[in-house]
Formats: C-alpha cells, structure tokens, sequence
C-alpha cells in the first residue's frame, strides 16, 4: 500500500508538471511581439496610430538618407520620392515615362514611445537586385515583397517592399546602404506649370466617377479604401504607404494613353476584379502581396494596356466598383 501511494503521488506530480508546462508554453506563443513584419500578432485590442511630426522631427533622417522628404497623412509620415529618372525603360513599344511606372518611395511614421515603421517600395534593375537585397539583410531590414509592374520590358526591372519597425535613424543609414547600390538620382523638381494632358480628361472623369490629378502630363488617381489597415498593433496611413488603387495615364498620342497601376483588393473582390478587367481587355500583370501581417489581408493587383484613354476608363470602372474603395 505504501508504495502504490508513492506511485500515485509520483504521477500527480508529474502531470501537474506537464500542465504547467503546456499552460507556460501556450501563453509565451500568444505573447509575440510588436515589432517587424511577419510577427503576427498585435492586431487584437487598441491598435496605436501614429502620432503627428514636423519637418524637424525627422531631420536625422534626411541627413542619413542624403534625401529630403515631405510630410502627408495630417503629418504622421515622412515621405521621400525614389523615382527611377534614370532608366529609360520601354513595354510593348512605349517609352514609360518615371510617373508612370517607376515611381519608388520611402515612407517612415513614428509611433509611441519613439518607435518608427519604415514602408519602401524601391524600383531597382536586376544588376541592383542581389545587392540590394544583401545590404537591407544585412541591415535588418526585411523584404516583404518581389516582383514586377509591367509585361515585357527592356531593360529589365524589379519592385521590392522593405518593412522595418525600430529607430529612425537606423533606418535610414540601413535603407541608404541598400540605396547606394543603385543609381537611383534626387527627386526631379515639379514643373513651373503643369504641361498639357494629350486625352479627354474630362470623359476619364465621367467615366470613372472622379476627379483625376494632372501630373507632369500624365494623368492620375489614388484612392483610398474605406477600411482601416492594421499592421502588428499599429494604423498605417494609408496614402503615404501607398495602401491605395492606383491608375495612370500616359498618353501616347491620338487621344489613346498607356495605363499602369495596381487594385488594393482583399481576398473576397480578387476574381471580381480580374473578371472586369478582362472583360475590358486589359492584361493582368501580377497578383501578390505588399505586407505580411495587416488585417483586412490586402493584395496588389497590377494591370496593363494601351487604347482609347476613355474606353479603357469606362473598362476600368466596374472593377473600381467591385472594391471597397472611399467615395468619390
């Protein structure tokens, strides 16, 4: 009897052992962290916005990135304009004006406790690429996303999404050293005057429903969605992380244009959307990610053609309507 009570209180010793184990494992995988991208968590309870800056707040970072950027979103993020002035890159026999599809950025908010997000979408050719990619690694700077804007094209280009979270000036020294691996110039000045746009701007107007922004002859939108994106606990501004559908016109002459962009879509409007455009006959170029993290899940949807520049307004506008895009 005796030793069957040391057995007994062996084993009640032991799985009081394992279930404090388990409870202990259990709660540290629901911890998580806040930080960078593919954390997974910090979507539940308050999420923080980001808080309201000056140009001076963000000074240190300029002075890293050799660059000066401009403040958006009501002055919680500090955008800086990569653009590819340098290349000239031709698809399906247009010459692609840098505003129409090689427009990269860098984008830092700041939140709490003087913890800062860095969002950059970096426009880079495929000699750049691999050294790129080693000097944001070797920086702590995660890539989130790699791939295309456009079909064919010569010379050959790719889009990376970078994300990182901590200290600002970090940040940029690390996103510098990426950036000195290309040839990616200063942000060309804004003209004096706006030139003229060569398409009905006016009929792209109707038919899309909304006013569009001329931009150094070409011909613009970026619409934001009604929701609010939430990435690991925090509110991303959604114009300034480029979180928005965008479509450009480049005309080409004859009252056609060249058009590139991308749908912000969730899960649920994906086959809607490739089902309008299509119908419009205009060519999907890639379906993919831009983040790893955010709720509602977002995916990017870039498309191409060239046509009358209201037809394809009219093509584009079902797809428009199929999302859950802010009114006009």
């Amino acid at each position: 009897m005796a030793r069957t009570r040391v057995k007994v209180k062996h084993a009640v010793a032991e799985t009081v052992a394992i279930a404090a184990l388990v409870a202990l494992m259990l709660a540290g995988c629901s911890s998580g962290s806040n930080g960078g991208a593919g954390s997974g968590n910090g979507q539940a309870g308050n999420p923080r916005s980001a808080v309201t800056t000056t140009d001076a707040d963000w000074k240190p970072v300029a002075d890293a990135l050799g660059r000066t950027g401009k403040l958006g979103d009501n002055n919680t993020a500090y955008r800086v304009a990569l653009v590819r002035n340098d290349l000239q890159v031709t698809t399906d026999g247009v010459a692609i004006k840098p505003g129409l599809s090689l427009g990269g950025y860098a984008a830092f908010v700041r939140y709490g406790n003087n913890e800062t997000l860095l969002m950059a979408d970096l426009v880079i050719t495929e000699a750049e690429l691999p050294i790129v990619t080693d000097a944001l690694q070797s920086h702590g700077i995660a890539q989130t996303a790699l791939h295309k804007h456009l079909l064919q094209q010569t010379p050959p280009v790719w889009w990376t999404h970078v994300h990182g979270m901590g200290d600002a000036t970090r940040l940029a020294e690390g996103l510098k050293a990426a950036l000195d691996a290309t040839s990616i110039g200063p942000a060309a000045p804004p003209p004096a005057q706006q030139p003229p746009v060569g398409i009905d701007t006016a009929g792209v107007e109707q038919a899309l429903g909304r006013k569009g922004t001329a931009d150094g002859g070409l011909f613009k939108y970026s619409i934001a969605r009604k929701d609010t994106i939430v990435e690991d606990g925090h509110v991303l501004p959604a114009a300034s992380l480029n979180l928005t559908t965008v479509i450009d016109f480049q005309p080409v002459g004859g009252g056609r244009a060249a058009i590139n962009g991308d749908f912000v879509l969730t899960g649920t409007e994906i086959q809607k959307v490739i089902q309008a455009v299509r119908a419009a006959n205009i060519q999907i170029v890639e379906l993919h990610n831009h983040g790893l993290t955010e709720q509602p899940r977002l995916f990017y949807m870039h498309y191409w053609a060239v046509d009358d520049a209201v037809t394809l307004a009219k093509g584009l506008r079902p797809a428009l309507d199929a999302t859950n895009l802010q009114l006009a």
